[in-house]
């Protein structure tokens, strides 16, 4: 007995000499690579370690750092063990002085409401409990009138007493649901996803001998990112372009990065370690790309946590950010009984995707300014760099459909520039004159960068009367139309144009389009598309006439004009 009771003695000093020193560290960001679909994020902390085993949890992090992207890089004369994370939920990211403003004035706001609505139901009781006692005497005894009227008189007035602090407590709920409304508007704004849990990076690690090593952890988070955005801006036509690379990059992994610095990347924050296979690459006739404003809108969601995208069906969806800024912010609102009680909290729409193409050779953009980005979801811009760039002015103008001549930049060696596709802003003579897209889907050596509308170059186009005709031959009816386009350069240097137009084409053996004056066209006899091409001095006019005919059966309706659609109030 003596033997075992030693035993239990030592055994609890055995079991403390096994265990870890477990050493917690808490660093900010310290910089960032932001890619078109996530970010790599970077920390790094010196601790100093005991001889044997200890383990070292980087906490404060955020909860959207994906497992597999974990790295950590220490010292020669450290071993590291093993690497672990986890969820904390206890340790939430701490509210701004505002937001914890803003809840503690919806949270009073909600107990006045709580408050009222209990007084509003002691008052409805009170209204229910007089109307079961209608009865003043009983059946056999009758009242006196004088007893008849006191009682009446006491329901008149207790009953305009509950219906007016009725009233009040229900106007007072409904005016405090709206100032709810407003606030909560204002903490999704304010707090974006304030209420996140952060994530710990735990890792074992041993050493011989006493030392001081650092740690330089890094991971990959989802649901942040950065978006292109130019602005192209020249003084006149024959000055260069000025295109100013910048980028709207937005936070939204549960941690504010401040004062970081930041590279960006069209690379792939997921790149596996197996080595890449070539697939075979096909080749086919490309149908033209339309791009008015944003295209291949993609949808994600918050379901997936295991990996950084998930193919579902035809569309990919991944743990994309929820948007304050860019999204709008619905509410759900309960309806009892007529009435609206408080509000539920904000359901938010997901930041909306679109699909890009870009070079398989990555390109990288060392920002040299350090940034600060909360994490808020909100776009924030950054400067890239800005190119100077020569470009030849070309104008195109379609008359039939505006009457306005359209300036294109074309520019040479732009495949050196590691553009990414998205809107560009451009600005002309000092003058904001829209918005354009940047294209890098083309496979010339010329980038065209539309310009806009050139006010100083006039086109018109008018039907000439006495040219148009309509008359029978036999059982046909032939229809002539004739237009001429007047194109004047108002400009103090020569200009190039390209006028367009076009010819109906018959798609019946019994319609017969003729063309009888083009005044050399190129034309296209597949699509009817004419085209002339211009040379314009200073203060030139040209003319161009084009006249055709269609002649069709007599009995049969054919529609010789084309309409577009346009929506109008209807009273």
């Amino acid at each position: 007995m003596k033997s075992f009771f030693i035993c239990l003695t030592l055994f609890p000093f055995i079991t403390s000499a096994q265990q870890n020193d477990e050493i917690k560290v808490k660093t900010p960001v310290s910089s960032v690579i932001l890619y078109l679909d996530g970010a790599e994020v970077s920390q790094s902390k010196q601790v100093a370690l005991n001889p044997g085993r200890t383990t070292v949890t980087f906490t404060g992090l955020s909860p959207k750092l994906i497992s597999k992207s974990i790295q950590i890089n220490t010292g020669s004369d450290v071993t590291i063990l093993s690497v672990s994370d986890k969820i904390n939920f206890l340790n939430t990211r701490k509210e701004t002085l505002r937001t914890r403003q803003l809840n503690d004035s919806v949270e009073t706001l909600t107990d006045a409401n709580t408050q009222a609505q209990q007084d509003l139901d002691a008052f409805n009781q009170e209204k229910q409990m007089l109307g079961k006692n209608e009865a003043i005497g009983g059946q056999e005894k009758g009242v006196s009138v004088a007893e008849l009227k006191l009682a009446a008189d006491f329901y008149r007035a207790r009953l305009k007493d509950i219906h007016a602090e009725t009233f009040k407590l229900q106007k007072k709920i409904d005016k405090n649901n709206e100032i709810l409304m407003r606030l909560q508007d204002q903490l999704a704004e304010q707090a974006g996803e304030g209420d996140l849990p952060t994530a710990e990076v735990s890792v074992l690690v041993t050493c011989a001998a006493k030392t001081t090593t650092t740690f330089d952890l890094k991971y990959v988070v989802k649901e942040s990112g950065w978006s292109p955005s130019y602005d192209l801006t020249t003084e006149d036509v024959n000055k260069p372009i000025e295109l100013k690379y910048r980028a709207k990059v937005y936070n939204t992994s549960g941690v504010d990065w401040n004062d970081v610095k930041i590279k960006l990347s069209t690379a792939d924050p997921m790149q596996s370690a197996s080595k890449p296979e070539l697939q075979a690459w096909y080749l086919n006739f490309n149908s033209p790309a339309l791009y008015n404003g944003y295209q291949n809108t993609l949808s994600y969601n918050n379901a997936n946590t295991d990996g950084f995208y998930k193919q579902q069906g035809d569309q990919m969806q991944s743990n994309a950010p929820v948007s304050i800024a860019q999204s709008q912010t619905l509410y759900d609102v309960e309806v009892v009984n007529g009435k609206k009680n408080s509000p539920k909290k904000p359901t938010q729409a997901a930041i909306q995707y679109e699909e890009v193409q870009i070079s398989e050779l990555s390109a990288e953009f060392d920002i040299k300014q350090t940034y600060s980005v909360p994490s808020d979801a909100r776009p924030y811009i950054v400067d890239v760099t800005t190119y100077n760039l020569n470009a030849s002015f070309q104008y195109y103008s379609v008359p039939k459909i505006e009457k306005d001549a359209f300036m294109l930049a074309r520019i040479t060696g732009w495949e050196d520039l590691d553009l990414v596709e998205g809107p560009a802003n451009v600005y002309f003579g000092g003058t904001y004159v829209g918005q354009s897209y940047i294209n890098t889907r083309s496979v010339d050596d010329t980038l065209s960068l539309s310009f806009g509308r050139d006010k100083k170059i006039v086109v018109t186009r008018t039907k000439l009367k006495d040219f148009n005709s309509e008359r029978s031959i036999g059982s046909n009816r032939k229809v002539t139309y004739s237009y001429e386009m007047v194109i004047k350069n108002n400009r103090k240097a020569p200009i190039q144009i390209e006028l367009e137009d076009q010819l109906p084409v018959s798609q019946n053996s019994e319609i017969v389009v003729e063309a009888i004056e083009l005044s050399k066209a190129e034309r296209n006899e597949l699509n009817g598309q004419l085209s002339w091409k211009l040379s314009l001095a200073p203060d030139e006019t040209k003319k161009i006439i084009l006249t055709y005919s269609v002649k069709y059966p007599k009995n049969k309706s054919v529609d010789l004009f084309k309409h577009k659609s346009k929506a109008r109030a209807k009273f």
